[in-house]
Formats: structure tokens, C-alpha cells, sequence
């Protein structure tokens, strides 16, 4: 069992304790977002920092209404 703590640009995104560490180029989700494994560094003997590049999530914008109804 190790501790694995995935980083994106240099804040943690997620700590975990595993016992299968994730390789370079593996496909992840975390928090609802894909995204890919771009490096792994052993820190201590149960240690491993994994630097992660997280897709950017689209925010859905509301449709806009008519602007030819008025309001009472």
C-alpha cells in the first residue's frame, strides 16, 4: 500500500492510498474529470507524487430567452 497524491499544476488534486500505482500515459478520472498521467516521482520508499493533466470541463451556458416577451 502506498500513498499517492496526483498534482496539477502544482496543487493537489487528490490523495490516495493504493495499492496499484498508476503508470505514465494511463487514463484516469478523478473528481468527474478524464485526464492522462504524466509523470509518477517515488518521494519516500510508500510515497509517489503523480503529476496529472486534467481536461478542462465546459461550463453549459443557459439559453437565452426572447427578448421580444415582456415581463409583467
Amino acid at each position: 500500500m502506498a500513498v499517492v497524491h496526483f498534482i496539477e499544476e502544482r496543487s493537489i488534486v487528490l490523495s490516495q492510498y493504493l495499492t496499484n500505482i498508476p503508470t505514465v500515459d494511463e487514463n484516469i478520472k478523478i473528481k468527474g474529470k478524464k485526464g492522462k498521467v504524466l509523470s509518477v516521482k517515488e518521494v519516500e520508499e510508500n510515497h509517489f507524487h503523480v503529476h496529472v493533466f486534467l481536461e478542462p470541463s465546459l461550463k453549459i451556458q443557459p439559453i437565452s430567452k426572447d427578448a421580444k416577451k415582456k415581463k409583467r
